[in-house]
């Protein structure tokens, strides 16, 4: 059974879409992990008191921070990556509907084109 070249070609493109949204999803997983984490901080900051010593951690250190200034620092963190969950949310939405048009697309011409 021979596939006609252009066939060939969408087939490729579809493989290299399907990789696309793997990495896509993976990476809004990432993100969405990293949410978790950091608002997980911020709900642990609450319940210590003003004047307990906080540390961040950098690299293998720990280092010691204002807990004013590091709750300061995770809320903008939190908004930054709420930014890039929506971002990536919208990616990965393109990426499956463009996924599914090549399906149809690549299954018509399947249909079209019957094996010699």
């Amino acid at each position: 059974m021979e596939i006609p070249q252009n066939l060939q070609h969408q087939l490729n493109q579809f493989q290299q879409l399907q990789q696309q949204a793997q990495a896509v999803t993976v990476q809004k997983q990432n993100v969405d992990i990293q949410i978790q984490e950091t608002e997980r901080a911020l709900e642990e900051l609450k319940t210590t008191e003003s004047g307990a010593e906080v540390f961040k951690t950098a690299g293998n250190l720990l280092i010691k921070v204002d807990r004013d200034e590091i709750n300061e620092e995770l809320e903008e963190k939190l908004e930054t990556l709420k930014l890039r969950e929506k971002t990536m949310a919208r990616q990965e939405e393109r990426v499956m509907k463009k996924l599914q048009e090549m399906q149809s697309s690549i299954q018509e011409a399947m249909q079209n084109n019957p094996a010699q």
